[in-house]
């Protein structure tokens, strides 16, 4: 590496100005970041009436069973046409990022995968990965993915792979009744890879008393619910 390619060397008064000076840029963005997730807890939600069939370890599924009767459910629409062979490379980038499910758990909140291919090649195609977690679930034969509009019937449809979109859904349940909170796709995934990040995009949020979140919603001080990820209560 020649010095062309080295950020600028400065003194020890220098660097510690212009670090607090980023730092302060930072905070500012982390408090904008908690507005947003706050707006993002009062957002609408609209009622999901359709019964929709999953394929998953116990065999014929519903959107309500993948709550694992939890109050809340992540989605990650994986990229992975039927007549694929493997599953979507950038995909596979934000399931190896993911984190344990057990402190996504602890918060009542459920994360799973669901893709149009086939259980078989799913689970092929994870077993190649070496993912123990999350659950990964195929809505091959119901109109999911085309209703959460992540598949196009057109194969050549823009911001596409052959009809496929990656995204990821929000949903909350009340009893027997879902709905869907909130949906990002393209580069709003990138916000993922973190219990924190995951936990930000739900109703709840993370569910702590120095949120901003509407009244009656479950709360507690932080750093006193999390713990290792075989130490929670079943």
């Amino acid at each position: 590496m020649t010095s062309t390619a080295l950020p600028p060397i400065v003194s020890e008064s220098e660097w510690r100005a212009a670090q607090e000076e980023q730092i302060a840029r930072e905070k500012a963005h982390t408090r904008e970041r908690d507005r947003l997730s706050a707006a993002r807890r009062r957002l609408p939600m609209v009622e999901v009436r359709a019964d929709y069939a999953f394929d998953g370890p116990q065999g014929n599924t519903t959107l309500l069973d993948l709550f694992e009767g939890r109050r809340q459910l992540i989605v990650y629409h994986f990229m992975f046409g039927p007549d694929w062979e493997a599953g979507c490379d950038g995909c596979s980038w934000v399931v190896d990022a993911m984190t344990h499910p057990a402190h996504l758990n602890a918060r009542d909140t459920t994360l799973v995968l669901v893709s149009r291919a086939p259980r078989e090649k799913l689970l092929r195609y994870q077993a190649r990965m070496g993912w123990q977690h999350p659950t990964w679930y195929s809505s091959l034969g119901s109109n999911f993915n085309q209703d959460m509009g992540v598949t196009s019937c057109n194969c050549d449809a823009p911001d596409t792979d052959r009809g496929e979109r990656h995204g990821i859904s929000v949903f909350l349940r009340d009893g027997e009744r879902v709905f869907r909170t909130y949906f990002s796709g393209k580069r709003g995934v990138e916000y993922l890879g973190s219990l924190w990040t995951y936990l930000d995009l739900t109703p709840y949020g993370r569910q702590e008393n120095w949120e901003d979140s509407p009244p009656g919603w479950p709360q507690t001080p932080p750093y006193v619910w999390n713990r290792r990820h075989d130490e929670y209560e079943t």
